[in-house]
């Protein structure tokens, strides 16, 4: 049987056309119905707005750690995960606070998932750095990993700083939530290979396995050079999909999407599988709700495989 664990990422941002927002209740449904069909995680992204030339206003988005809160205490066996926390758009000690409470919260079930950020003008808006990204994040994860390990944190930085800060109370687990790091560059992939139970990249360009091989051949490099098992880390890679029978938005047909009857999405999940990836992240892309329950045949027939 496949070990593959297959996610689902839900968008919280108002709707590119209309403006019009997703409601709690239909995130909280779409969650439930998740776990219902066999899904192994849900996530929800740490977005603030996005603006694009085609937009006649910014889109908004849900605040991650509340609606993950929510989630957590909406379900009772999939896993909840942040894709990925901005360490741009947050305190790395509240950081290491919310993921315990979310732990708490979820019985055991929440993976953090924590990355960089990216400055610009959704940064810009709400007053953050612009610069300087992927050092402050080094100092972040610092702070992160200190009072994950230990409890406790002394660190100061250019960018962040922490004086006999103190991580209580704890989650349900002594081996704390599983730390999911993103990384699409040399110098992120390393923090993740330093840190890390699980490595985590999304899709650019193309959703198709081959298009993550030097990614992953990376990876595996990176694990030599500090002589880490490269076994020992998981591979999560975020690919948008298109349901069978769906009918997907306009704007994927660039990203290359994995789509096709059930066997053949089946088979391109087991080849992600095949390549050393340990998880799959399906951004999902045209009707949500149809989706969900178009999925249920292929999670199962990839958990028999």
């Amino acid at each position: 049987m496949s070990d593959l664990r297959i996610g689902m990422t839900l968008s919280t941002m108002e709707d590119p056309g209309t403006g019009d927002a997703p409601r709690w209740r239909d995130v909280q449904r779409r969650a439930v119905r998740a776990e219902e069909v066999g899904f192994d995680t849900v996530w929800v992204a740490d977005e603030l707005q996005w603006e694009m030339e085609a937009w006649d206003s910014p889109r908004g988005w849900w605040e991650c750690l509340s609606l993950i809160g929510a989630m957590a205490a909406s379900t009772s066996t999939i896993g909840v995960g942040t894709w990925v926390l901005s360490a741009l758009h947050r305190n790395p000690g509240l950081i290491a606070k919310a993921a315990e409470t979310l732990d708490e919260i979820s019985d055991g079930r929440f993976i953090l998932g924590f990355g960089s950020g990216h400055a610009g003008r959704q940064g810009e808006a709400f007053g953050f750095p612009p610069n300087y990204t992927v050092s402050r994040y080094e100092e972040a994860l610092s702070i992160v990993t200190a009072l994950r390990g230990e409890g406790k944190a002394t660190f100061h930085g250019k960018y962040h700083s922490a004086v006999d800060q103190v991580l209580a109370p704890r989650g349900p687990r002594e081996s704390r939530c599983p730390l999911m790091l993103g990384g699409h560059g040399p110098r992120t992939m390393r923090l993740a290979v330093d840190h890390a139970d699980i490595w985590s990249a999304y899709a650019t360009n193309s959703s198709q396995p081959e298009a993550f091989s030097e990614m992953l051949d990376l990876l595996d490099s990176i694990c030599r050079d500090v002589g880490r098992d490269p076994g020992s880390i998981g591979r999560s890679i975020g690919v948008f999909v298109v349901a069978p029978g769906v009918e997907p938005e306009a704007w994927v047909g660039g990203k290359e999407p994995i789509q096709g009857s059930e066997s053949q999405i089946t088979d391109t999940f087991l080849q992600f599988e095949s390549m050393g990836c340990t998880r799959i992240e399906l951004m999902l892309t045209g009707d949500v709700d149809a989706s969900i329950e178009a999925f249920a045949p292929v999670l199962a027939a990839v958990k028999r495989a």
